[in-house]
C-alpha cells in the first residue's frame, strides 16, 4: 500500500540509487543535469516564486529538464496557463543554474 507519493528530481534519484544497476547509473549520468545540491537549490528558488499554479511535480520537471526558453517551458507545463511575466520569472530562476 502506498501511503504517500512525493516527486523527486533526478539529483535525488542519483543519490538514492547509489551503486545500483549500471543501466540506471548510465541513464542518470546522461539525463541528470544538476547535482543534488544545485537541484535542491533550484527547487527551493522555484518554490520561492510562490506561483500557486505550479504544483510540486511540475517544479520537479522544470528542475530535471532545465528549459531554456518559453516554448520549452510551456511544453513542460502543458496543463497550466502562465502569463508572460510568470514564464519570464521561472526562466530567470532556471537561467541561474
Amino acid at each position: 500500500m502506498i501511503l504517500k507519493m512525493t516527486p523527486v528530481h533526478l539529483g535525488d534519484v542519483k543519490e538514492l540509487a547509489g551503486e545500483s544497476k549500471p543501466e540506471l547509473r548510465d541513464y542518470l549520468k546522461e539525463f541528470s543535469k544538476l547535482d543534488k545540491k544545485k537541484a535542491d537549490a533550484l527547487l527551493e528558488s522555484l518554490r520561492g516564486l510562490g506561483n500557486l499554479k505550479m504544483k510540486e511535480d511540475l517544479i520537479v520537471k522544470i528542475v530535471d529538464l532545465l528549459p531554456k526558453d518559453s516554448d520549452s517551458l510551456i511544453k513542460i507545463l502543458n496543463d497550466v496557463s502562465l502569463d508572460e511575466k510568470e514564464i519570464n520569472d521561472i526562466l530567470a530562476v532556471v537561467k541561474e543554474y
